[in-house]
């Protein structure tokens, strides 16, 4: 049964996929571009009116003097006239169809969700930031351990072989965080870009430490074997996004096959070993395939603040918390092994 695992949560995976909800563009509502261009022309959305519209796109005043300039800090989150009248003809009309017992729509491919102080996304943003807090925490445990309390080789290098590895590794997920944070906080196209490039370079690594892990390569000739080809899709990915089309239905399918390539590895060997942790690895390879499954879910966003994207990403805290429980486990498993060889 065991051995089955593996496969038996994928296919629940590709069960979410088919099951995904569908739904209309609400920015294609004549309604709602009939607001938004008035809005434009006058300013105001009902008795909501946008300092915005007085200026142009560089921050300069439309009809005032040559010395009026939009505040920086405005300017820096890059709000203008077109995105608040966006933002309110969308709010504007879900209130509409909520009164008259419609569902909600999405507008732009997106769900419509409640800004918070400017931030689009509100509870994507903080579950962003208190994964990456649990991943440097992890991180900082795993330092302590492997530099204070594990022993040392001669040349103060640790015995456990992965651990150049998982340094990068931490320094690239908190990246990866750090720009989805932005991104979901104001999605202009340089932090989209910045989002999907940081994202793609996480899985790639992340598919790379899998294998080397799951197999025990050690070889360096094999290693480059199993890291050039992975580089050279996330590497290829990455020049496509910047260079030529910044094409989100792509980046998710390329993101959903490189990470189900490392889930399998990861499913296969937690089915496998006799790792003395085996059963956080079990658990985490569960985890994941669930998380995923729930990133693929759509629906409304309750009280339009949380969606299936907020609760991914409050699913990875947890999963991050028991990801560094199973690399220490695996820091002092490797490292007694390794100390029982040199003797």
């Amino acid at each position: 049964m065991a051995r089955n695992l593996p496969w038996v949560l994928l296919i629940v995976v590709v069960s979410c996929l088919v099951s995904t909800l569908e739904a209309s563009d609400g920015d294609s509502d004549p309604l709602y571009k009939s607001c938004v261009d008035q809005c434009q022309k006058t300013g105001c959305v009902g008795d909501t009116c946008f300092q915005h519209c007085k200026f142009s796109a560089d921050g300069k005043a439309i009809d005032g003097p040559w010395y009026m300039q939009e505040p920086l800090y405005l300017r820096w989150k890059q709000w203008d006239c077109q995105s608040d009248c966006e933002y309110e003809c969308m709010m504007t009309r879900e209130e509409e169809r909520k009164r008259n017992g419609e569902r909600p729509t999405k507008y732009f491919g997106k769900w419509p969700l409640k800004h918070v102080y400017g931030i689009q996304e509100p509870v994507s943003v903080a579950f962003s930031a208190l994964d990456l807090a649990m991943q440097f925490q992890g991180w900082v445990s795993y330092f302590i351990l492997v530099y204070y309390k594990l022993p040392l080789q001669p040349n103060r290098k640790t015995y456990y072989e992965y651990n150049g590895l998982v340094h990068i590794y931490a320094i690239i997920v908190m990246n990866s965080l750090f720009w989805s944070s932005i991104c979901h906080s104001r999605d202009v196209e340089l932090t989209v870009r910045l989002d999907y490039s940081s994202a793609t370079v996480l899985a790639g690594f992340s598919l790379i430490l899998a294998i080397l892990r799951s197999f025990s390569i050690q070889d360096q000739s094999v290693k480059i074997m199993v890291t050039a080809p992975i580089l050279a899709v996330v590497g290829t990915h990455i020049l496509y996004l910047n260079c030529y089309n910044l094409d989100e239905g792509l980046h998710w399918k390329v993101m959903f096959g490189i990470v189900g390539i490392e889930l399998v590895v990861w499913g296969l060997w937690a089915a496998l070993t006799s790792h003395p942790s085996k059963w956080k690895l079990r658990a985490f390879f569960i985890s994941s395939v669930l998380t995923l499954c729930l990133r693929m879910l759509d629906f409304p966003p309750y009280k339009g603040y949380i969606d299936a994207h907020a609760l991914w990403r409050g699913a990875g805290i947890p999963l991050s918390y028991l990801w560094w429980s199973f690399i220490c486990d695996d820091a002092v498993f490797r490292t007694t092994v390794n100390l029982k060889k040199s003797k």
